[in-house]
């Protein structure tokens, strides 16, 4: 059947065309500035933002400074820790692998550590991904081998050390797939199956199958005494006095699967074409990370919180109606946040070096200049 297209219903074609333009326009740089405008400063930590729209970056700004001893301004190359932001690379990682034919989801613990107890014959690769493994939380049980001590006297402890910690515990917190319970340990687990899966340590298989492919040239997974990272941000605590007191590094901050990673705005934009993209996993690849994971004994929550969704290394739960793929990251000295709304062509991420700033609040309001929502 051909179809005619009269004169009036070009125009209004274009009419609407031009208006959608026009709304995606309407979003200043100044409206997205002035939502930061506190955090302008020549000596004092601060944040980085990136806004991509429609695949293009109509935003990438910095604010503060990357430490208090250079004074360096922060800007789009500036690297952040991204503490739990990391968990969709390791994500990734396992995804990879499966695709590869050397990991199944369904594969269990034990399979890949034999030495692991009894309860790990129960825990599979995707109870470790979605957090449905059981397993304790690894900060808990290293903080009680070192009791009455500060916590920067305890020594860090990388993933390997997690996993022995773990494969001491006779029993996990409850029956794996029945509860949800956000867990680094299971990521940190999974950064020690990449490595006996792949040969590679977890920060040269990343590097290698993600990083190099996608020109993230400046990311990495920072291993002290092995590597550096350049265009280093420092976090940070304001005192009760007001001055800024360095708190970059815990006990836990060289695990590497859970949050070890450090990025820009710059190669931030290039995770986010791949995944709009499917460069590295095709979308019925990427679909398994994408499915929120349904516990026997209940919908996945926090403690007194909402039931919300959770998929592989990603937060799937809707914003005032619009899709949505999420991820914060916290940790000592850092807040980070990944906002996608896929649906929308719309992406926006905030990297902070202080603790006292919620970048998913902050990036929720940019996202609700074009989203056209009631800001929160």
């Amino acid at each position: 059947m051909s179809r005619t297209f009269t004169p009036t219903l070009l125009v209004a074609l274009a009419l609407a065309f031009a208006a959608a333009q026009i709304s995606t326009s309407q979003v200043s740089a100044s409206q997205i500035d002035s939502i930061f405008s506190t955090l302008k400063s020549s000596d004092a930590p601060g944040a980085a933002v990136l806004v991509v729209r429609n695949g293009r970056p109509v935003f990438r700004r910095g604010y503060g400074v990357t430490d208090l001893r250079t004074l360096h301004p922060i800007d789009a190359k500036t690297n952040f820790r991204l503490a739990s932001f990391t968990k969709q690379f390791t994500a990734a990682c396992i995804m990879l692998l499966v695709r590869d034919g050397k990991l199944h989801y369904d594969d269990h613990l034990t399979d890949l550590f034999p030495e692991f107890p009894a309860n790990g014959k129960a825990i599979t690769v995707r109870n470790l991904l979605n957090h449905t493994s059981g397993l304790e939380d690894y900060g808990e049980l290293l903080m009680k081998q070192y009791p009455d001590t500060p916590p920067e006297k305890v020594p860090q402890i990388l993933d390997a050390g997690v996993l022995k910690l773990l494969e001491q515990q006779s029993s996990g917190k409850f029956a794996p797939g029945t509860k949800w319970e956000y867990s680094n340990s299971g990521y940190a687990v999974l950064a020690m199956i990449v490595e006996k899966v792949s040969g590679q340590s977890f920060g040269e298989f990343l590097h290698q199958r993600i990083f190099v492919p996608l020109k993230m040239r400046n990311t990495l997974a920072y291993e002290k005494g092995n590597n550096e990272v350049s265009y280093r941000a420092f976090g940070y605590t304001k005192e009760k006095d007001g001055n800024w007191q360095e708190t970059d590094q815990s006990p836990t901050s060289a695990v590497l699967g859970d949050g070890g990673i450090y990025s820009s705005l710059d190669d931030l934009a290039k995770w986010d074409r791949a995944l709009r993209e499917h460069t590295l996993l095709s979308a019925a690849e990427m679909q398994p990370a994408l499915t929120p994971v349904q516990p026997r004994d209940g919908p996945a929550k926090f403690p007194d919180g909402p039931n919300m969704s959770y998929g592989f290394g990603w937060f799937l739960d809707p914003h005032n109606g619009h899709k949505r793929m999420s991820h914060d990251g916290g940790t000592i000295g850092f807040r980070t946040t990944i906002q996608r709304f896929p649906d929308d062509n719309l992406t926006v991420i905030v990297l902070a070096n202080r603790i006292d700033l919620n970048p998913e609040d902050l990036a929720l309001r940019v996202a609700d200049l074009y989203l056209g929502t009631k800001p929160r």
